[in-house]
């Protein structure tokens, strides 16, 4: 199924958690992003001859929960070195190759998709904040599923996972009921401002041929070396990190 032509994203006032007024157009981005699916949109969820992923994916509730650290095991690290992913320029490069693997100290941050409204306004936020973790001695990196070379992010430091394999293995959440209708969806009506901004130059191009894509959440990850420090699995659509806690973490790891 054809991708409709590239158009930029402008948001006049803050989308609402309502369904589309009219179900059987193509769904924009922004209502991928926030808004509840309705049957036609679901369809957009499967490939030709294929039937829809989000049916045999887990981490489907909606049920807030913790995360931390510890709730992972002490071979994470080893684990997620192994995996593939690819260059902004289509190489294949491992996670272990990302970062120094004995005292490095790296912040991943994987991303929805890069057809995500909201994920693009994350990538805007990172990026300006690239500088203040490089000065800490820390390697910043941002994943994610689709087109990357539409983001705004640095190139040379963003990654795509075509098959989501880093996400599955970190346990990231899946499912209708994470992306349409988790209540931390609704933070990002708070950074309204913030989100109009950094679609301005947004394209719907960049969202992923596979459509089950759609459904899944990021989290954000702070490792040293093969150690992870810091967890945490966005809970829903929009829910990200705070970056200052982020460079909190960063700044209370010596570097050396």
């Amino acid at each position: 199924m054809a991708l409709i032509p590239a158009q930029t994203l402008t948001l006049k006032s803050p989308p609402t958690l309502s369904p589309p007024s009219h179900p059987s157009t193509f769904p924009t981005s922004q209502s991928l992003c926030l808004s509840p699916p309705t049957s036609h949109s679901l369809s957009l969820f499967s490939t030709p001859n294929s039937t829809p992923r989000f049916s045999a994916r887990r981490h489907v509730v909606s049920r807030a929960t913790a995360t931390s650290a510890s709730d992972f095991s002490p071979a994470i690290g080893e684990i997620l070195g192994d995996v593939r992913i690819f260059t902004a320029a289509g190489d294949s490069v491992q996670f272990k190759d990302l970062w120094d693997q004995n005292e490095g100290v790296a912040v991943v941050a994987l991303l929805r998709h890069f057809g995500c409204p909201c994920c693009w306004e994350l990538a805007s936020a990172l990026k300006e904040s690239k500088e203040r973790f490089e000065s800490a001695g820390v390697k910043l990196i941002a994943v994610g599923v689709g087109s990357p070379d539409k983001l705004p992010f640095p190139m040379d430091s963003l990654y795509a996972d075509t098959d989501r394999k880093a996400y599955d293995v970190l346990g990231l959440y899946y499912g209708l009921g994470r992306t349409f209708f988790n209540p931390a969806s609704a933070k990002v009506l708070s950074r309204f401002d913030a989100l109009q901004k950094a679609v301005k130059n947004y394209t719907i191009e960049a969202t992923p041929d596979d459509r089950s894509s759609v459904l899944q959440q990021g989290g954000m990850f702070v490792f040293k070396g093969k150690q992870l420090l810091y967890a945490r699995k966005d809970e829903g659509t929009g829910d990200h990190a705070p970056l200052d806690d982020i460079l909190n973490v960063c700044c209370k790891v010596p570097v050396s």
